[in-house]
């Protein structure tokens, strides 16, 4: 979840459930809770910059949370962003498997979405 007025991006929860309905139910919970204004979506890539075999899926994905909430998807790409929150964690003392599990892809996602700030703040 992120301030779009502030910049400021942070970890709400990772979703863990295995079915398409089960996910978009729990977005929905989500969108309800908090009132997002947009959503933001990492898009998977090669270190090249070409398409990644997930990045239909993530496109897909956007568009089918666009449809079904009514509110505009963002794709970001994605590049790196798990390593940066894999230094982000050893920097703030988190380490080994264990103590990572759920809190790296939370951490991803922070990044996403502050590669999305940033690239805004930037273009106004």
């Amino acid at each position: 979840m992120g301030e779009l007025t502030l910049g400021i991006a942070h970890p709400l929860e990772t979703i863990s459930v295995t079915s398409d309905r089960a996910r978009l139910e729990k977005i929905a919970s989500l969108i309800r809770e908090w009132s997002p204004v947009l959503l933001v979506v990492g898009l998977p890539s090669h270190m090249d910059g070409s398409e990644h075999v997930l990045s239909g899926r993530c496109r897909r994905f956007a568009f089918q949370l666009e449809r079904t909430f009514g509110i505009h998807a963002h794709l970001v790409d994605e590049r790196l962003t798990s390593h940066a929150a894999g230094q982000s964690l050893a920097a703030a003392g988190v380490r080994g498997r264990r103590h990572k599990e759920g809190l790296l892809d939370q951490v991803a996602a922070v990044h996403i979405l502050q590669t999305f700030f940033t690239a805004r703040n930037d273009a106004a």
